[in-house]
């Protein structure tokens, strides 16, 4: 089932300003002070909003002696209860690559809300639920993403497959190795100032490139900038918003192409690096590695959930599209967000598509030019807050924050507000339950969920739907 909490973060860069390590928007011009730019002050943004549909989210960009007078001035007061409260609500999920930044709060998160010893402030909550749901659940987009970048004339044809894990390296032997496989990416919306910066990974030696949708989402055209400098104008074969997913074509011969290991073979504490270009030209083809943190992490994506890798390997803005290889050098994940807060310090929480995803999704899109089968309920859900359910007398289950238009959902009178007690008999409490059972069935299956509204329970049974004929 789909559960919206957040969209891809990625600062438009300047034209004039390509090789600037700037982490927001950018001045026009390449002469800032950059004796300003502690190494702090170049971290990624806690927050920022583009689109005008992140209620949450707060706008940066500016100066680097607004941000330091900023964190003075915050040192100085103690946020109200109030503050605290909606400051844990934060805790973001970012896409890391290139384009605009959209945020939503992840129902599949147990965001933490006051304790049951701070029950003092629950009259600091708004006055009816639907109040606290506008604001602890804000709008997402659901559409699929739009890339207009000119299409190839004819599809390549070929299927990839995964390769057996190898010999181990150094991370200076894999460096070596894998460093010109990765590839940096500029893309530009029409009519806009700047571009969207992201990497890729060459999947073929006639230049197919793998990259997230997200670095190339509203955009007309992409340049590839190989690890030799040469600048090649790519053409889109397919893009896959459900997934991430999105392959490009250079006009190229005989480049270094990455090997594909099996993400099902990873296990929590491997090594593993990332190889990206976070930030911007300056910091092309930057490699820092870690651990795998865990494996089957399930989070969402523009209502539509995921299944990924978690890693403490150092992710940063331009990294989307990117490789994490194994010790062997094989690309197991495409890195395409990371966790963030803006009350809190949070560190070494990254996330990867696995190399098993992007394999199959790579397939589809060369044999179809899309994504086709996967069932989708057309709703949009969370859990519930304790100290919400306390104060309004809400029962436990998931709050529906939005209903898809054209869905069998919303055929059948599932309406935003409602709150999901079971589906198929079974309680449920968050997203991951949910999703589960759906993953489990086709589209053309059925799901009944028990619904409570103003008090009333009822059953309502929902149709699933192909997530191209909801969301396309």
């Amino acid at each position: 089932m789909e559960s919206d909490w957040y969209r891809p973060l990625d600062p438009p860069q300047p034209e004039a300003a390509r090789e600037t390590p700037e982490n927001h928007i950018l001045s026009k011009s390449d002469e800032w002070d950059r004796a300003e730019r502690s190494s702090a002050e170049r971290s990624l943004p806690e927050t920022e909003h583009r689109h005008g549909t992140e209620g949450a989210a707060t706008a940066v960009g500016s100066a680097a002696a607004d941000r330091s007078a900023g964190r003075r001035d915050r040192a100085k007061r103690r946020p109200s209860a109030a503050a605290r409260a909606v400051g844990c609500l934060l805790l973001l999920l970012l896409a890391i690559a290139a384009s605009s930044l959209a945020l939503q709060k992840d129902g599949d998160s147990d965001i933490p809300m006051p304790s049951a010893g701070e029950r003092e402030e629950l009259p600091d909550l708004p006055k009816t639920p639907s109040d606290f749901f506008s604001k602890y659940y804000t709008a997402v987009e659901t559409d699929t993403a739009e890339v207009g970048i000119e299409p190839v004339d004819r599809r390549p044809e070929g299927e990839f497959e995964l390769q057996p894990e190898g010999e181990e390296l150094s991370l200076q032997e894999l460096y070596e190795h894998c460093a010109p496989t990765v590839v940096a990416i500029a893309a530009y919306e029409k009519n806009k100032v700047g571009y969207n910066w992201g990497s890729g990974v060459i999947l073929r030696s006639d230049g197919i490139i793998l990259t997230n949708t997200h670095v190339v989402e509203n955009c007309t055209r992409a340049e590839v900038t190989l690890p030799d400098d040469r600048v090649c104008e790519a053409k889109l074969i397919g893009a896959d918003s459900v997934s991430d997913i999105a392959l490009l074509k250079i006009e190229a011969e005989n480049l270094p192409a990455a090997e594909f290991g099996e993400s099902a073979m990873l296990q929590v504490g491997d090594s593993v690096a990332a190889i990206g270009n976070p930030l911007g030209e300056t910091f092309r083809n930057t490699l820092t590695d870690g651990i795998i943190s865990a494996i089957e992490r399930g989070m969402t994506y523009h209502g539509r959930s995921m299944t990924l890798i978690q890693t403490n390997t150092a992710i940063n803005e331009g990294n989307s599209g990117g490789a994490l290889f194994n010790r062997s050098g094989q690309v197991v994940g495409i890195t395409n967000m990371k966790m963030m807060s803006s009350y809190s310090s949070i560190e070494g929480i990254g996330f990867a598509i696995p190399s098993a995803t992007a394999c199959e999704v790579v397939n589809a899109l060369l044999r179809d030019g899309e994504v086709r089968g996967r069932p989708s309920v057309g709703i949009t859900v969370g859990a519930i807050p304790t100290n919400a359910m306390e104060k309004y007398g809400l029962p436990e289950g998931l709050y529906v924050s939005a209903v898809t238009r054209g869905s069998d959902a919303e055929k059948q009178g599932i309406k935003a507000g409602d709150i999901v007690l079971a589906v198929n008999g079974t309680p449920v409490t968050t997203t991951a339950q949910v999703s589960e059972m759906k993953n489990a069935l086709s589209v053309g299956d059925t799901m009944t969920f028990r619904i409570w509204r103003n008090g009333e329970t009822m059953e309502i049974t929902v149709t699933l739907m192909d997530t191209n004929d909801i969301y396309g």
